[in-house]
């Protein structure tokens, strides 16, 4: 299971540092035809509760949050809080994501903003799991 700690200095908030990490097997995932594909086997990240990845692509509409949350299901989400377009990480324990900038917004699993900045929810993603991967659809 990744670290994500939301323990981050000021300086860290500041330039909008997050804890969560591309997966270490870049080849885990593909994108095609609107559907994001992660090989579970291949991305260990995301083996236990408040396991998490990023994925950011050239080849990806949007930078993507990939968690396995508190309630042992996956969720995705467009990686940027609608505030100040910073990244997210997950909340150990909170099922909650929240924004890795100083205004720290935070939203549930659904995409609703609970507290901070932002005004505006965060678009959420269809996530299916079909023989061990991860499906999820932008």
């Amino acid at each position: 299971m990744q670290n994500t700690t939301l323990h981050r200095n000021i300086f860290q908030r500041l330039l909008g540092i997050c804890a969560t990490k591309k997966p270490l097997d870049e080849g885990c995932w593909t994108f095609d035809n609107g559907n994001i594909v992660v090989d579970l086997a291949r991305a260990p990240e995301l083996s236990g509760v408040n396991g998490a990845i990023r994925l950011e692509a050239k080849t990806l509409p949007e930078r993507v949050l990939i968690i396995q949350g508190d309630d042992g299901e996956y969720h995705a989400f467009r990686n940027r809080c609608t505030h100040g377009k910073r990244r997210l990480d997950p909340m150990p324990g909170m099922v909650q994501v929240q924004c890795c900038s100083i205004g720290k917004s935070i939203y549930d699993y659904n995409g609703k903003i609970i507290s901070g900045s932002a005004k505006d929810d965060i678009q959420t993603y269809p996530v299916i799991v079909d023989n061990g991967k991860l499906v999820i659809t932008l």
